[in-house]
């Protein structure tokens, strides 16, 4: 007997919305300012099916036009939801024809809505014997459960997939049968379907009385068994409980027909799919498409070779395989050709030549001196550029042509070719052109070559072109120049074991890759130079990102010193720390459990303890521990505290106590981060491996990592300096609110002046707990922070926090006009920018959801400020860079980290640096107030911070 088939029936509109709102706060947006996340969330979730369940038979069902049967019942019916955002509006004719070219049905019903749709097709399939699976996160779909019938629930923020059969619904819903879900749901209602259900009636009563009397009916027909308020409000609502269950059912026989040929899952027009996706820009879903379709098409011409072979018939698709096969018996080709509009090495014609040594390298030389502008890029043995040895550079000043010198392994011949090509790298009139050049300069160094002159980083014009982007050389070689380059893994391989170094690649490969690189890059110059002047960010570009460029660099390559037994002996500390906080914690749970499984501790937490009466759930239906919702309960349970506490000390043993000493580089004995300047479209800079920026210092243990880091030597100290508010110096300024203006210039405390301000207290009678709430406020506000948020952050009350904010906001009227300002500045350009012009594009200010544009509109109002304390920090790093160097100090900057810089400093030049740093950095921009920086030594960072 055949194994039995099954149908998977999915949920368009509950998986966009869930892919837009998953990637909300980091949207995928195209080259074109397209926002793509519905469309790549809901692809994601297609294939992961696709790929995991191998069904036989699948269709997509949409609403279309909402219930018309629902609304003639209740008019206000889903009133209550925000207008759908455009980004999912864009997306849902793209997604159609995506699964259109996929042959893939779609179906929708004018009047009706993708879950009646859904039940209708599932207790049809059922009945022609299907095992069917709806891929839904909507709990409502609960009610058309069967033997048959299952609820498949997409895997989400790291929880696996969930399947909802017979058991798992009575144990969620607290039900003897399925279809006793519509009475639970009209009970409680459904607050995001606008269901009223019964007044008073949670999820705890609706079970009581699905238990008690077993369906909506039957609860009316015995409220004589209920008592008090709740007998009036059941009696009195009688009529809106029948209207909400007959709301919450879902229709099993609306005029769709299950169509066994039509669902059956074939091949797809693999061709029309790409040549979508690559116009979407969906590098990495086109990959997985390929992947996906060549191995399940090479599955089944195995098993059709294989069975023919037994001069047996292919047999039925199913047992959870593709059909692949034509009506014939035949199957579709084996593997998906990789198809594309883009151009590739293959089609363009190019000159790309290796350089021989002697006579050639001379007559190479003589040509590239006399050059404007010239593209050049390193090839290396690995990606660590204080260890990596170079193989060859490639160079190119003219589009489609290029030169490539290799290298030998020999350290002192290489050094010798080095020394030849050392003019060109050292010559200032000619323009070095490059895609992330500071790689570039920390290679070279290692050769003792210094290379000057002026740059172009294609890499970093287009983060001030296109900051949301990605801004990797294959992606803006696909997007600007609709060219596709040869891979590195064509080369070397994949990672592991088996993969190449590039010098065992043969010299004629190494050319044609390395040579491509250089002349894309130029390209791409080519392409951004006018770009750049188009969004006024040139002066930004050659002023501030190219010459920090140089900076980063040499505070990389100088990185700083680790004290690794004070590390050594921190961890074991902390170990004692976890180890009594687990006790701590099993004696209050009364048993011992995984403290770090969510699920297992949402259990101990709400099941068991029971410390909340309505603890809040994850979208699979599990307890939320998340830290937001944790924090919150932390100061009324002590064992809630505990484990964030547990949380944070294990956090900080793993990510730096034990991971610092693993990142010291042994060729220098030092800690090297890598400073990345296009991640943080707001202009901050970036920390990595290890990133520093993110260290804890409100807690003690966190601030004892900073004791690790210490001076080069006995001769050094490390020096602290810390621009002082230097956000709310800035809001102040751009708002030119008079009074915070004043305080500042005056020196005051400012937290004590708002609290005199807000409380109408005299300042000398501003108590501790005042100056705390203004100062929470104060930097609040540059955040958007609502009185539910301060009253999170504080002891207020949600009402008093209200009071505190529309108070604040009267005594800095200009603060409120100002940010009002930035919103309208918004909604007409479509950006807001910084002080040196940095532009934060904002293409959702003007959406009709009121969650996306209130996104939007607190990055209107944060990003300038944020934008522009980073620009004012990386012209005070420019210019002391350019003094120390200049004046051959001895001391050295070694990290930033938000608004400090620190540095090593070589003792008997302390007093002058002092007043050098300070000088440069309170000076680096004028505004209308001070900017204040405070400067602290030390024998480590913390005694210096």
């Amino acid at each position: 007997m055949a194994d039995q088939k099954r149908l998977f029936l999915l949920d368009a509109y509950a998986l966009i919305f869930r892919g837009y709102y998953a990637l909300i706060k980091n949207p995928r947006i195209n080259s074109k300012g397209m926002d793509t996340s519905a469309i790549m969330g809901f692809v994601n979730s297609l294939f992961d099916v696709i790929k995991r369940e191998k069904p036989d038979h699948l269709a997509v069902c949409f609403d279309k036009g909402g219930s018309a049967e629902r609304t003639e019942m209740y008019a206000e019916y889903k009133a209550n939801r925000d207008e759908t955002p455009d980004a999912i509006r864009i997306a849902v004719p793209i997604i159609q024809n995506i699964l259109k070219a996929m042959h893939i049905p779609v179906v929708e019903l004018e009047g009706w809505e993708a879950d009646d749709i859904i039940g209708t097709l599932a207790k049809q399939a059922e009945k022609e014997d299907y095992k069917v699976f709806m891929v839904t996160p909507d709990k409502d779909f609960g009610q058309l459960v069967s033997e048959n019938i299952f609820m498949y629930r997409p895997a989400r923020m790291g929880n696996g997939i969930e399947i909802w059969g017979i058991p798992e619904v009575q144990k969620r819903f607290g039900v003897e049968r399925p279809e006793q879900v519509i009475d639970y749901l009209g009970m409680m209602g459904d607050a995001s379907d606008n269901i009223p259900g019964l007044p008073g009636v949670g999820d705890k009563t609706a079970k009581k009385f699905i238990e008690e009397f077993g369906s909506m009916e039957e609860l009316l027909a015995n409220t004589d068994k209920l008592k008090g308020k709740m007998k009036e409000k059941v009696e009195e609502n009688a009529e809106l409980g029948l209207l909400s269950k007959k709301l919450a059912t879902i229709c099993i026989t609306c005029d769709v027909k299950f169509d066994a040929a039509d669902y059956q899952l074939s091949m797809p027009d693999s061709e029309k799919v790409q040549l979508i996706f690559e116009d979407l820009e969906f590098r990495r879903l086109k990959e997985q498409f390929i992947k996906i379709f060549s191995e399940e098409a090479e599955t089944n011409e195995a098993q059709a070779t294989s069975e023919k072979s037994a001069n047996k018939e292919p047999h039925e698709a199913g047992g959870g395989q593709f059909s692949l096969f034509g009506n014939d018996g035949t199957t579709s080709p084996a593997t998906l050709k990789e198809v594309s509009s883009r151009k590739t090495i293959n089609d363009v014609p190019h000159a790309y030549q290796s350089v021989a040594p002697g006579m050639a390298t001379k007559l190479f030389m003589q040509n590239l001196m006399k050059q404007t502008a010239v593209c050049f890029d390193t090839e290396t043995t690995g990606i660590n550029p204080l260890t990596a040895e170079l193989v060859g550079i490639a160079f190119s000043w003219e589009p489609g042509k290029g030169f490539y010198i290799p290298f030998p392994e020999d350290k002192n011949e290489a050094q010798e070719i080095i020394e030849i090509l050392r003019p060109f790298f050292e010559a200032e009139e000619i323009e070095k052109i490059g895609q992330n050049l500071k790689y570039d300069i920390k290679v070279l160094h290692k050769y003792n070559v210094q290379v000057k002159g002026k740059f172009f980083d294609t890499m970093l014009a287009h983060y001030l072109i296109n900051p949301d982007m990605r801004h990797n050389m294959d992606v803006l070689s696909e997007t600007y120049l609709n060219y596709t380059p040869v891979s590195i893994t064509e080369l070397i391989g994949k990672k592991g074991k088996n993969q190449l170094s590039m010098r065992e690649v043969p010299l004629a490969q190494q050319t044609e890759y390395a040579v491509e690189d250089a002349d894309i890059t130029l390209q791409l110059a080519h392409h951004f130079r006018p770009e750049l002047t188009a969004a006024k960010t040139e002066d930004l570009f050659n002023d501030i990102e190219i010459p920090l460029l140089h900076v980063l660099a040499d505070m990389e390559l100088e990185g700083i010193n680790l004290n690794e037994p004070f590390l050594h002996s921190l961890a074991q500390e902390l170990e004692n720390d976890i180890k009594t906080l687990v006790i701590k914690i099993y004696e209050q749970a009364g048993e011992e459990f995984n403290i770090a499984s969510p699920k297992q501790l949402g259990e101990i937490l709400f099941d068991k303890l029971k410390l909340v009466d309505k603890p809040k759930k994850t979208k699979t239906g599990q307890y939320s521990t998340s830290e937001d919702v944790l924090s919150y309960l932390a100061k009324d349970h002590e064992i809630i505290q505990n484990v964030l506490d547990y949380r944070g000390l294990s956090k900080l043993k793993s990510t730096y106590v034990d991971a610092l000493p693993e990142q010291v580089e042994a060729s220098t004995g030092r800690v090297h981060t890598d400073y990345m300047q296009t991640v943080a479209a707001t202009g901050r800079l970036s920390s990595n491996n290890p990133n520093l920026q993110n260290i804890p210092i409100r807690t003690e243990r966190g601030r004892q990592v900073r004791k690790a880091f210490v001076p080069r030597d006995s001769d050094h100290v490390l020096l602290a300096a810390d621009y002082s508010q230097i956000e709310l110096r800035i809001i102040a300024a751009l708002s030119e609110e008079t009074t915070m203006i004043e305080v500042f210039k005056n020196g005051e405390d400012i937290h004590a002046s708002t609290a005199s301000k807000v409380f109408n207290v005299p300042i000398s009678e501003v108590t501790r707990e005042q100056r705390g709430n203004a100062k929470t406020v104060n930097f609040g506000i540059i955040y958007g922070v609502s009185a539910f948020g301060l009253s999170n952050q504080t002891d207020l009350s949600r009402a008093e926090s209200k009071e505190l904010i529309e108070t604040y906001y009267k005594t800095y009227p200009k603060l409120r006009s100002y940010m009002g300002s930035q919103i309208d500045f918004a909604r007409d350009n479509g950006y807001v920018q910084t002080i040196l012009g940095r532009r934060r594009y904002l293409k959702d200010i003007n959406a009709g959801n009121a969650v996306v544009r209130g996104a939007a509109e607190r990055n209107a109002v944060n990003a300038p400020i944020q934008g522009s304390a980073a620009d004012i920090i990386k012209i005070a790093m420019i210019n002391i860079h350019k003094k120390l160097t200049a004046g051959n100090y001895k001391s050295k900057m070694l990290l930033q980290v938000h608004d400090e810089l620190v540095f090593d400093v070589y003792k008997p030049e302390l007093e002058e640096l002092k007043t050098l740093i300070k000088t440069e950095m309170e000076n680096a921009y004028t505004l209308a107030v001070p900017l204040d920086v405070e400067l602290g030594i030390g024998e480590d960072w913390l005694e210096a911070h």
